[in-house]
C-alpha cells in the first residue's frame, strides 16, 4: 500500500497534536516531520521532500502563505493544503494564487479532512458542497464578482464549470448533462489547461470570482 509522506506546519503544539491524531487514523498517511514556523517548513521540505504539507496560515516569521509561495517555487511537485480556523475567502484566493492545492478549516469533521486529502492526492479532488456554498454566499454579498471573460471556454465547458462550482462530482455532472463521465473528465482537463489552473477547487474559485453562479 502506497503511503503519502506528510509534513505538518503549525506553531501551536495542541494543534499539531490534533492534526497528528487525525492523520494517524489512516494508514495511507505517514507523518515524517513537524514545523513550527515558515523557516522550519522550508528547511524540512528541502530535507524530506514530502508528498503533502498541511500548512497553518498564521505562523510567526514567514507565515504560511509566504512559505507556500516559496515552496511551490522551489519544489513544485509538493502538494500544499492550507489549514486555518478562519473561512476568510481572501486567504483562500491568496493561497491558491501562491500555488496551494487546497484549503481546510481546522474545525471540519476529521472524516471530511481525510476524504478530501485522499481525493486531492489521488488527483481527483472534489470540492465539498459546504465549501462551495460558503464561497458562493460570501461572494454574492461582497464586491468580488466581475464581468466574466469566458471567450476562452466553450459553451459546454462553461456549463461544466458551473456544475463543478456547485460541488458536483464527475458522475453527477455527466448525469445532469447526459454525457459520458470520461467526456466530463476530458473537458475538465482542457479547462484546467486553458485557465492555467491545477484542480477543482481552483476552478470553483475561478467560477465564483467571475460571477458564474449568479446567472
Amino acid at each position: 500500500m502506497m503511503k503519502y509522506r506528510v509534513l505538518i506546519a503549525d506553531d501551536h503544539p495542541m494543534a499539531r497534536r490534533a492534526i497528528r491524531s487525525v492523520m494517524e487514523e489512516d494508514d495511507a498517511f505517514e507523518l515524517i516531520a513537524e514545523a513550527t514556523n515558515g523557516e522550519e517548513v522550508l528547511s524540512l521540505c528541502e530535507e524530506h521532500q514530502p508528498d503533502l504539507v498541511l500548512m497553518d496560515i498564521r505562523m510567526p516569521g514567514i507565515n504560511g502563505l509566504e512559505a507556500t509561495k516559496q515552496i511551490k517555487h522551489r519544489f513544485p511537485t509538493i502538494k500544499i493544503v492550507m489549514l486555518t480556523v478562519s473561512d476568510d475567502v481572501a486567504d483562500l484566493f491568496t493561497a491558491l494564487q501562491f500555488g496551494a492545492q487546497g484549503y481546510l478549516l481546522k474545525n471540519m469533521d476529521p472524516d471530511e479532512w481525510l476524504a478530501y486529502l485522499h481525493a486531492l492526492l489521488d488527483e481527483d479532488p472534489e470540492v465539498s458542497r459546504k465549501m462551495a456554498d460558503r464561497l458562493y454566499h460570501q461572494f454574492r454579498s461582497g464586491q468580488h464578482a466581475v464581468q466574466p471573460d469566458l471567450n476562452i471556454l466553450t459553451q459546454r465547458e462553461q456549463e461544466i464549470l458551473i456544475h463543478v462550482a456547485k460541488g458536483e462530482t464527475n458522475r453527477q455532472i455527466a448525469e445532469q448533462l447526459s454525457i459520458a463521465e470520461n467526456t466530463v473528465k476530458n473537458h475538465l482537463k482542457n479547462m484546467l489547461e486553458k485557465l492555467s489552473l491545477e484542480n477543482r477547487i481552483q476552478l470553483t474559485a475561478y467560477a465564483i470570482r467571475h460571477g458564474l453562479l449568479q446567472k
